[in-house]
């Protein structure tokens, strides 16, 4: 009876076992393939309601076929461009006329101001893909026979291929860095040799499964995937599987420890920890939903991609590690196996000296840290999120931003990038001396019959003309963007001519505008989601809402760190849009998970020994666990910095240092302080609060039935 009993229990984790093997051996490749169905163009991700798509589809109409310009640029070694430098450059140009991959007639070249520069526009097909590099190729061979002159490449199809470089091996670099540094975390801290193997095996298994289903649906066209998607849904699917794992191992050992039995232990650890892992999955899933109220694409497309990505973790931490540690037992942590004198420890000494000081003085401990954080959030009003330059997109010094420095430098700060006026044609005329008579705007004309804006019959698509307008200032400046702003008001007070203004300064002032609206509307509702759930879990409110106020605070601090780092280590200038709506929804999504990690535990040594012996137990016995999460989690985060990108390299930083902060500071002194200070009103209106107070016996039964 008891072998069979004993085989019974093990065939469970066994077909576990199997089927998750299964799942990793036919959708493991995925996590390869899911750039294939990834796009990096970025016209992709624009506000759907903003004026500047709207001139997107709009201009389409005057395009006969739709292609991605290459600007080249020729500076003349001795100053001054000659007339024999002049006619090479347009023939070179000219002679890539129905090259493979060139979709249209290049312009002819066209001389600076200064006479230092030539420019040529060649048009180039949208979906070269993989070829765009070897397109751009041939066409710097061609530009590079002008004697006595250095050439350039910049404009959209350049800077799309700088951006596809920057991804390329995406899919393996960026994966082996972030599994080898949480590798090398697990070995150090728990100095076990197969633990950290198969939470890896787990973390990994969990991002075969979420890969393979976003690829579905991208290839379905149900979800937009880019490669700053991919690259967050690898990052987030590694960190959340990690640390669930971490917290149910730690679990399961406990209960091994006390119990003996492997296959009892491992219900008693998934039935114990449950409870926290899906909650704390919850608030960060359910904080990437609220990303589809979002007028931004790319907004949107992380939500739901990020939330599979997290659902697809919890599944694997409590079915495949559980099945796992059965059949594993005490073996899973070979050498420093589970002895039964560790069911009565008590935590590290580290974490009791922690919680020794906490008891001592809470009130010293929560002023002190919260004064600590208040100082430093005084600096995040430092960081601005206006946008990232041209040459700052890349941390490197990418082809593509040299070139429109070049660029820049002899022509208007707008050439290459022109602003694009949709207007109706009887009122051709008065937009287009609107145009040009705007503060900033250096020339506009309208496009003609060619193509190309200038003198001549203008081109009438549906009753409406194409007005191109070229500024003064560089296209990604603060200045073109307030030019677009004063350029929107003077064409659509012309009377009847129903103007429109698009074009990439455009593009990126209602990008902006939309992200400050986001933030607006977003915030609260991920505030309100977690409070809810932190509700739900604790059966209280005073914890919950002090929970959401510490984790918010966290976030302001981090701003402020990073508004001194970015500016004055890093050297940025500012920020994408996005990246502060990033990094509240990651910090302060997943800076509850520890909260909830920590306060669960809490409650549940509250019901036998009280607010103030519970807070301290708590945060000896998770002491440990939580802080190795949060530093595999942070550096975890830390590996985007591998992608020469600054707005993945701001993300990392923000949510590593973040993550950090929170877990050595507010989850380790801010809170528990507070907690203990608060003593047992802390958990009203829950019944705990009188079970506390120790009221009387029938108080503490109602208490433990509570839980």
């Amino acid at each position: 009876m008891r072998s069979t009993s004993r085989w019974v229990r093990l065939l469970v984790p066994f077909a576990l076992l199997v089927v998750w093997l299964g799942i990793g051996g036919t959708l493991g490749p995925y996590a390869g393939k899911l750039g294939e169905v990834a796009t990096n163009d970025q016209a992709a991700f624009l506000p759907r309601s903003a004026e500047s798509t709207q001139v997107l589809e709009a201009r389409k109409a005057f395009e006969t076929s739709e292609t991605v310009p290459a600007i080249v640029v020729w500076t003349a070694d001795g100053g001054r461009v000659t007339e024999a430098q002049r006619q090479a450059a347009g023939q070179a140009v000219a002679g890539l006329d129905g090259d493979t991959g060139i979709a249209g007639t290049p312009s002819p070249a066209f001389v600076s101001t200064d006479g230092q520069a030539l420019q040529a526009v060649v048009p180039l097909a949208p979906d070269l893909g993989e070829e765009l590099p070897a397109v751009l190729d041939e066409v710097r061979a061609a530009a590079q026979t002008v004697p006595g002159a250095q050439v350039q490449i910049a404009g959209p199809a350049a800077s799309q291929a700088d951006l596809s470089d920057a991804f390329a091996g995406i899919d393996g670099l960026l994966l082996a860095v972030a599994l080898g540094a949480v590798l090398l975390i697990l070995l150090l801290v728990y100095r076990s040799l197969l633990l950290p193997l198969v939470i890896i095996i787990s973390a990994v298994l969990a991002l075969g499964l979420a890969c393979a289903v976003v690829y579905a649906l991208a290839d379905r066209d149900i979800v937009r995937v880019d490669g700053q998607v991919q690259g967050i849904l690898s990052i987030l699917v590694i960190g959340a599987a990690t640390d669930y794992a971490l917290l149910l191992a730690a679990r399961y050992r406990e209960e091994l420890a006390a119990r003996g039995d492997r296959a009892a232990a491992a219900v008693a650890a998934v039935r114990r920890s449950a409870g926290a892992i899906v909650a704390s999955a919850a608030t960060v899933a359910l904080a990437l939903i609220a990303l589809l109220a979002s007028d931004l694409t790319n907004n949107r497309a992380l939500g739901p991609v990020g939330a599979i990505g997290i659902v697809c973790a919890v599944l694997s931490t409590l079915t495949f590690l559980p099945a796992v540690l059965v059949l594993l037992g005490r073996a899973a942590y070979w050498p420093a196996t589970p002895k039964p004198s560790d069911a009565t420890a008590e935590g590290h000494r580290l974490w009791r000296r922690v919680a020794a000081l906490i008891d001592r003085s809470p009130r010293r401990v929560w002023v002190s840290t919260g004064a600590v954080l208040l100082a430093l959030a005084a600096f995040s009003p430092g960081l601005s999120s206006q946008g990232v330059p041209l040459d700052e997109i890349f941390v490197n010094d990418a082809p593509s931003v040299s070139a429109q420095k070049t660029l820049g430098r002899h022509f208007p700060g707008g050439s290459g990038n022109p602003t694009v006026i949709i207007a109706d044609a009887d009122r051709a005329e008065q937009v287009s001396r609107a145009a040009a008579d705007t503060a900033g705007v250096s020339s506009a004309a309208t496009v003609t019959a060619s193509g190309r804006p200038g003198p001549g019959a203008p081109l009438v698509v549906d009753g409406r003309v194409r007005i191109d307008a070229t500024l003064s200032a560089a296209a990604d400046s603060d200045a073109a963007k307030e030019t677009v702003e004063r350029l929107r008001e003077r064409v659509h007070a012309v009377p009847g001519a129903d103007a429109i203004v698009g074009g990439y300064t455009a593009q990126q002032y209602d990008t902006q505008r939309t992200s400050e609206r986001d933030r607006a509307v977003i915030v609260p509702v991920v505030l309100g989601i977690i409070l809810l759930i932190l509700v739900l879990l604790l059966r209280s409110l005073l914890v919950p809402v002090l929970l959401v106020a510490t984790v918010a605070l966290n976030f302001f601090a981090t701003l402020g760190v990073s508004a001194l780092v970015f500016e004055h280590l890093l050297g940025f200038s500012g920020t994408d849009a996005s990246v502060p709506l990033y990094g509240f929804v990651f910090l302060v999504a997943l800076g509850v998970d520890y909260n909830i990690f920590l306060m669960s535990r809490v409650r549940e040594e509250t019901l036998t020994h009280g607010t103030r012996q519970g807070v301290l137990r708590g945060l000896t016995t998770t002491g440990g666990v939580i802080t190795s999460a949060g530093v595999v989690l942070a550096a975890t985060f830390a590996a985007l910095m591998v992608i020469p990108l600054a707005f993945l390299v701001q993300i990392a930083f923000i949510v590593a240092f973040g993550v950090l902060l929170d877990t050595l500071v507010v989850r380790s002194l801010l809170v528990p302080a507070l907690v203990i200070d608060m003593g047992p009103r802390a958990w009203w209106p829950s019944a705990l609060a009188r079970e506390a107070r120790g009221a009387s016996p029938t108080a503490k039964r109602t208490a433990r039935s509570a839980v």
